[in-house]
């Protein structure tokens, strides 16, 4: 798919004013890795919410890049088809304004089930609009091709970018704690992640693990369910609040592997699984794309696959004793099956091949004979 894009590079008059959205959040350094990039190249990156600013600002824009556009505001119906509108408006002046639209496929479906239908017929109105479509999995491609035969849009397969010197990297020596296996969940606490079945998963090792799991909840009424559950439960550690960056490196480097059991139903890619891997620490985690795109090229990931939530919780139960005899019968094992996978990912994920080809897809984009 890529050779279309090998072509001569087109000497672009920089800087070219895009729109990549999000621009920036301070939660998900993805973003800011991409828009970095994207700005050492001399684009000009604008932010969405700008995009109506003047009529000369809008004539401006070149291209509009799209991060979890399908994704609503569900916190009420009326938020959300004030959202779907909203975007379909958006989408309806990328159009008219001939610009090149670009989005990239991060999940399945929307994790939020209040807008699942109408988040789907939006995803559907991209995919139709969009002259090129990102997908960070190989496994993306199958299921746009599978739910939309007629898809016109070029499909570009960019690798998710590791985080490697994103953030400092801790190596912490042995503890009196060695005994236990030390598992870690970080991220947004959401339901698709199934942290209630992880905290039921673990009381079956009462004496032989420990659990931590850390991030901010989605709501106040799931943070209390999610703590009334963790009652009585000493092997369970919560710390459910908004985790800063800089605390991230120290957590990581404190457990033996990262456990995220999230959804196959809606999940796709994982930043999170990126992350671990680029501290040097194998995780526990269902077969998801990026998953998918690194167990034909390794055995240190403890992956599984489920059909129903009695299969995940055996898998999960099943993953887990087998991290414990591997940190019973050698300390090391664990350490070492983190570093392969980030000497793995060094390479297949490096941040300056991301960026090369998302400049090859940019410049053929924006190919002069082609814009107005």
């Amino acid at each position: 798919m890529l050779k279309a894009l090998l072509a001569p590079k087109i000497n672009l008059k920089m800087p070219v004013k895009i729109i990549f959205n999000p621009a920036e959040n301070p939660e998900n350094q993805y973003i800011g890795i991409m828009v970095g990039m994207l700005q050492k190249s001399g684009f000009q990156v604008e932010k969405l919410e700008d995009f109506f600013r003047s009529w000369a600002h809008f004539k401006s824009i070149k291209l509009v890049h799209l991060n979890w556009f399908e994704n609503l505001d569900d916190t009420s119906k009326i938020s959300m088809w004030k959202s779907y509108f909203r975007k379909l408006v958006v989408l309806a002046a990328i159009r008219l304004g001939r610009k090149k639209l670009v989005w990239t496929m991060h999940n399945r479906l929307s994790h939020e089930k209040k807008s699942g239908k109408l988040s789907q017929k939006l995803t559907g109105k991209l995919i139709q609009q969009a002259d090129a479509i990102v997908i960070h999995s190989k496994t993306s491609e199958q299921l746009l091709r599978e739910s939309y035969p007629h898809i016109q849009a070029q499909i570009i397969h960019i690798p998710h970018p590791n985080f490697i010197d994103v953030y400092p990297h801790i190596s912490m020596p042995s503890t009196a704690s060695a005994n236990k296996l030390q598992l870690l969940f970080i991220g947004a606490i959401k339901p698709y992640k199934n942290i209630e079945l992880l905290i039921e998963s673990v009381s079956k090792f009462e004496n032989k693990v420990d659990l931590k799991i850390a991030g901010n909840p989605v709501s106040n009424s799931y943070k209390e369910e999610l703590i009334d559950l963790a009652k009585g439960k000493s092997s369970v550690n919560l710390r459910l609040e908004f985790i800063p960056d800089e605390e991230l490196p120290q957590l990581i480097a404190e457990s033996d592997l990262l456990i995220l059991p999230y959804s196959m139903e809606s999940s796709l890619n994982s930043g999170t699984v990126l992350l671990a891997l680029s501290q040097g620490k194998t995780v526990i985690c269902p077969r998801i794309g990026t998953v998918d795109d690194l167990i034909d090229k390794t055995s240190d990931l403890l992956d599984y696959s489920y059909s129903s939530e009695k299969e995940h919780l055996s898998a999960l139960e099943s993953r887990i004793s087998e991290a414990i005899s591997l940190k019973k019968t050698d300390q090391n094992s664990l350490k070492e099956k983190g570093q392969r996978l980030l000497q793995l990912v060094r390479k297949n994920n490096s941040k300056k091949e991301v960026g090369k080809k998302l400049l090859e897809l940019y410049h053929h984009l924006l190919d002069p004979i082609n814009t107005f």
